[in-house]
């Protein structure tokens, strides 16, 4: 799975980029033929951290956001989101055959 991290508005830490794909590389668990992920972490005026997830499956997208005062909680409320996603798609493919 291609991984992109993009940072808006200050620039990452490689310690806060790798954490990132690594708790989205874990969706594979959940989920299979996932073909690229775009993780994009902004800084906003008022101190807000925001994480948006965008995880590309063939044949459909899933997407989560979160916002806090955190960056890692924001990645794993965004994680926990796709993974809730992840398994209703499974299980709507699991319906369809």
């Amino acid at each position: 799975m291609k991984t992109t991290v993009t940072s808006r508005h200050f620039k990452a830490s490689e310690k806060l980029k790798d954490y990132a794909s690594g708790e989205v590389g874990n969706l594979g668990r959940y989920i299979d033929n996932i073909v690229d992920c775009d993780i994009v972490l902004s800084y906003d005026v008022r101190q807000n951290k925001t994480v948006e997830v965008s995880v590309h499956v063939k044949g459909d997208t899933l997407v989560a956001s979160d916002t806090s005062d955190n960056f890692y909680k924001s990645v794993d409320k965004s994680v926990a989101k796709l993974q809730k996603q992840a398994q209703k798609l499974k299980e709507k493919q699991l319906v369809r055959h």
